[in-house]
């Protein structure tokens, strides 16, 4: 029975899509704290300077944005071939068991970090500059708990708006215009991140004016990696086609829809 489960194809690509979803999800929440000027990068690599700019009154705003963003946009690409050839269903059980998983790693990492530290670790790498490491180890693992919950419910939400907002435009294309469903779905999805995430962990932080301004930033690099990463849907469900054949791709599609 293990034999025949494990020469399915779509089992197979399934617990592979399954796996990627999970550790990128994971990867994306454990860097997410590390802050980077998307600025910096386009000056140094394209020589394209970006000059500061001002949204609802807040002043000299720029691109900084968190690690975590680079991996993101992967995981809605995922959700959307996920979406299209296993239907809503297995969307939301990678969701939550991505949650779930994640969760389970911040327990640990909070676990973790109140474990008495060996004294000659604490000052092992004082050489390097990191006179403490129980306060760097805390400081990157730490994150506030509104962050998390913020990002999580986010994750979530954002996932089951993707869900609905890429069914409800298949319904009306068909099998036409992916693009359509895609992009569509990826950028509805993506806004709804980007403030549930902010409002949960800063409301009461900082003025709502600024919260709507970072969110415009946010959400305006994420858009543009949607746009971008549209040719990445193509060719991923070229390469499907050809490992499932196209009677299974088609039945594959078709059951999608009905779960």
């Amino acid at each position: 029975m293990i034999s025949n489960i494990l020469k399915d194809k779509p089992t197979k690509l399934f617990v592979i899509f399954s796996c990627f979803f999970v550790a990128n999800a994971l990867i994306a929440e454990c860097i997410g704290g590390k802050i980077f000027s998307l600025n910096a990068i386009l000056e140094s690599v394209f020589n394209l300077k970006i000059p500061s700019f001002s949204l609802f009154g807040q002043d000299n705003l720029s691109f900084s944005l968190t690690c975590g963003v680079l991996l993101w946009p992967l995981e809605f690409v995922m959700t959307d071939i996920v979406n299209e050839y296993y239907g809503a269903k297995a969307v939301r059980r990678i969701s939550y068991t991505a949650v779930a998983l994640i969760s389970y790693a911040f327990l640990m990492f909070y676990l973790a970090i109140g474990v008495p530290p060996a004294d000659f670790w604490v000052s092992s790498q004082a050489q390097n500059g990191v006179p403490n490491m129980q306060f760097a180890f805390s400081g990157i693992f730490g994150q506030g708990m509104r962050i998390i919950v913020g990002s999580l419910v986010a994750f979530l939400v954002s996932q089951i708006v993707d869900v609905t907002v890429f069914h409800h435009i298949k319904r009306r294309t068909g099998e036409k215009h992916v693009w359509l469903r895609a992009t569509g779905s990826t950028v509805v999805s993506q806004f709804v991140d980007s403030y549930i995430v902010l409002f949960i962990a800063f409301s009461g932080v900082f003025p709502w004016q600024l919260i709507l301004a970072i969110g415009i930033v946010n959400y305006t690099y994420k858009f543009t990696m949607a746009i971008i990463l549209t040719p990445v849907i193509y060719l991923v469900e070229m390469g499907i086609e050809r490992y499932f054949g196209k009677e299974l791709t088609a039945k594959m599609k078709a059951g999608a829809m009905e779960r």
